[in-house]
């Protein structure tokens, strides 16, 4: 439902690692330690930045991404998401994307949503430079409303003299802040990596840090001007919205994977197998001795090779997944879940045993195995039954590659763009499991979680 006082940000850049999600995260946290009714948004298919975007505004984020959603789809998403503050945030830089017309870019999702953009500007090693650099993004989409400029990795006071001098004679572009260079402020791949952001303790520690820092480096009456208070609320009990559950008086009970290891999941994807009638039954690789009582399973993305060495000491657990897939309980692995049902992972030049479900062996590259944007192409043998020969949009990210001991021929995928299992073929099928390395999303183009619990129906009926 729209909200007629609703305000959305834009937080774009010039280039990647320019500082985006800094500024994201701290505006985030100081909003919602105000109270101000905050949801924030990241473009692109990203877990890792969303789950600290959920961490630092205290509620669920969500993904916009033209890869997997129609224009109406991101329309209507967005507005049944938003809140009275939205920040979303962006991916590379604002003028970045796949297609050369600009269609999938930042500055495509800013004017779709109605979002004026506020540029964060790595000022390392420029001073007047800074002002051709603006007027191009200005004139090069006249249509993408850039509001306003906050300077990141400031030296010092006379840098920023230089800096403000310079966007001032040759722009009109509002200066929003200016951030001075500090290691404080450095999140490294580790950092949003390797420290999932389930280990709360940790992560908040970080975006505290960063909000302290980020209050003291804007300027937050020209916020006020775009419409983003600072004023503190009282606390209220707000309206709960009521989800549209589907009425299933036999509720299924689906085990979901979720821990330091396992944190990989599209909120919005939980969220509608809750509306197709399913209960979460969250699951712990590593506190768990037992696999309680579920109809199916769902093992996500996440880093199971960091935590190996502990993973594979819960043994019963294990054990207890094992029989329940040889069973033939349905089960549904994406990436990090793959890993975790092989015979071994192979990490740090270390092999830990693991389920042994899948017939092969992870061994870890330094570089990417697969990368980015992924086009399946559904064989007639899913095990889900969906639409032969169609295409679907998903995406991909790991190091890791899946060495079989024998060659399969049941995959539930053709790849037409991206790595999957072996550059042919993704979707692993054994029994009633289904693993692959592509991270799906639940769409109108890919209803995957309307196919599974279909599945998992038709399981328990057998």
């Amino acid at each position: 439902m729209k909200n007629s006082t609703s305000r959305s940000i834009y937080i774009s850049a010039a280039h990647k690692s320019s500082g985006k999600t800094i500024v994201s995260l701290g505006l985030s946290r100081i909003l919602s330690n105000l109270n101000q009714d905050i949801q924030t948004f990241k473009k692109g298919p990203d877990y890792i930045d969303m789950g600290w975007l959920s961490l630092a505004s205290k509620k669920s984020s969500y993904n916009l991404d033209f890869n997997t959603q129609t224009k109406k789809e991101i329309n209507n998403f967005y507005d049944q998401k938003k809140s009275t503050i939205n920040i979303i945030e962006g991916n590379k830089g604002l003028y970045d994307g796949i297609s050369v017309s600009g269609i999938d870019d930042n500055a495509a999702m800013s004017m779709l949503l109605n979002a004026p953009v506020i540029l964060v500007i790595d000022t390392e090693g420029i001073t007047r430079g800074i002002a051709p650099l603006l007027q191009g993004y200005i004139n090069f989409e006249k249509k993408c409303n850039i509001k306003g400029v906050i300077l990141n990795k400031v030296k010092t006071e006379r840098h920023e003299n230089k800096l403000i001098n310079a966007v001032k004679e040759y722009t009109n572009l509002e200066i929003l802040g200016s951030i001075r260079k500090s290691k404080d402020l450095e999140i490294s791949e580790r950092h949003l990596g390797l420290i999932p952001v389930n280990e709360k303790k940790i992560a908040n520690k970080k975006i505290e840090q960063i909000s302290r820092i980020i209050n003291d480096s804007i300027d937050q009456k020209k916020f006020n001007k775009i419409g983003i208070n600072f004023k503190k609320n009282k606390l209220s009990k707000k309206d709960v919205k009521k989800a549209n559950f589907l009425t299933n008086k036999k509720k299924l009970k689906l085990g979901v994977f979720y821990d330091k290891s396992f944190g990989f999941y599209y909120p919005d994807d939980i969220e509608n197998f809750e509306k197709y009638g399913a209960e979460i039954i969250q699951i712990n690789s590593i506190k768990n001795k037992k696999l309680p009582k579920v109809d199916a399973l769902f093992i996500g993305g996440g880093f199971p090779e960091t935590n190996a060495p502990v993973i594979k000491k819960n043994k019963n657990l294990m054990k207890n997944v094992k029989d329940f897939i040889e069973s033939g309980k349905p089960c549904y692995a994406e990436c990090g879940g793959l890993m975790y049902l092989s015979e071994s992972i192979n990490y740090d030049n270390k092999k830990h045993k693991m389920v042994g479900v899948i017939p092969g062996n992870i061994i870890m590259d330094k570089k990417p195995v697969g990368r980015g944007y992924v086009k399946l192409k559904i064989n007639k043998n899913h095990l889900w039954g969906m639409k032969n020969n169609s295409s679907i949009s998903a995406h991909e990210f790991h190091h890791a590659r899946l060495l079989l001991n024998k060659n399969s021929k049941n995959y539930a995928y053709n790849i037409t763009r991206g790595f999957g299992i072996n550059g042919i073929s993704d979707g692993f099928q054994y029994k009633n499991l289904l693993a692959n390395f592509s991270h799906l999303r639940h769409t109108k183009n890919c209803p995957w979680i309307k196919y599974f619990i279909n599945f998992i129906e038709e399981s328990k009926n057998d």
